[in-house]
C-alpha cells in the first residue's frame, strides 16, 4: 500500500528513481525528526528537488517542484554525532497536490502517484540499450574513468537506465528532466542526450547544469 500524504524531503541535485537506491545523510534536527517519524508508521518518504528558478513561498521555503519520487527506508544506522545514515529504495514517482498545514518541523503533502511506476519492468525492452551503452562508455574514456563492466552488461534494461541517470553528475535540471522522463525508454534518450551534449561541450564532471 503506497501513502497518499508523505513527509518530503526537499534536496537540490538528489534523484531517487523507481527500484533504485539512495544513500542519505541525514543532520538536520527537522529530518532527524521525520525519520523517527517514519520509521514508527510506514518507513516512506518522498524525495524531491526545489523547484528549478529559485522561488520561495510566502513563509521562506524553497517552492518545490512538481514531481518526485517516493522511497522506503530499507535500512538506518545511528552514529555517535546524531546524525542517521539511511537508505531509501524507490517506489515510484508523485505528483504534488496539495501541501499540508502542520506543527511538524519538517513538510507534508498529499501526492498522487504514478500507479504505471510500479511495473518496474514497463517499457524496458523498447530501451536503446546499446545506444545508452555507447554514451557511458564514451563518457568515461573522455574523463579517463573506468566501469565494472562485467556488472554492467549483466544488468536488466530497468537497472541499467535509473542506475545510470541516479549516478550522473549532471545538475538539477538534467535530474529532474531523467526523472520526469514517462518512461524507460524516454529516459534512456534523455540521458543518452544529455550525455551527449555533455561531451560536446569537453566531458567535464563538474556536474553543471545544461539544460539551461
Amino acid at each position: 500500500m503506497v501513502p497518499e500524504t508523505v513527509p518530503v524531503f526537499p534536496l537540490e541535485g538528489a534523484l531517487l528513481l523507481p527500484g533504485g537506491q539512495m544513500p542519505l545523510n541525514i543532520f538536520e534536527p527537522r529530518y532527524l525528526a521525520m525519520i523517527d517519524d517514519v520509521m514508527a508508521a510506514d518507513r516512506v518518504i518522498g524525495m524531491i528537488q526545489p523547484r528549478l528558478d529559485g522561488s520561495r513561498n510566502p513563509g521562506g521555503d524553497s517552492e518545490l517542484s512538481a514531481i518526485g519520487c517516493l522511497g522506503r527506508l530499507t535500512s538506518l544506522t545511528e552514529t555517535g554525532d546524531g546524525r542517521y545514515l539511511v537508505t531509501l529504495q524507490g517506489i515510484c514517482r508523485f505528483r504534488i497536490v496539495h501541501e499540508k498545514r502542520t506543527a511538524k518541523p519538517y513538510r507534508i503533502c498529499d501526492v498522487s502517484i504514478f500507479v504505471a511506476d510500479l511495473d518496474l519492468s514497463a517499457g524496458a525492452d523498447e530501451v536503446n540499450r546499446d545506444g545508452l551503452l555507447k554514451s557511458f562508455r564514451d563518457y568515461l574514456e573522455a574523463n579517463q574513468l573506468e566501469a565494472d563492466w562485467e556488472s554492467v552488461t549483466r544488468a536488466s534494461n530497468e537497472t541499467l537506465v535509473n542506475a545510470l541517470s541516479m549516478m550522473s553528475p549532471y545538475g538539477p535540471a538534467e535530474k529532474q528532466a531523467l526523472l520526469e522522463a514517462p518512461d524507460l525508454r524516454t529516459r534512456a534518450e534523455t540521458l543518452i542526450a544529455i550525455t551527449e551534449i555533455a561531451l560536446a561541450r569537453g566531458g567535464g564532471e563538474d556536474g553543471g547544469g545544461i539544460l539551461q
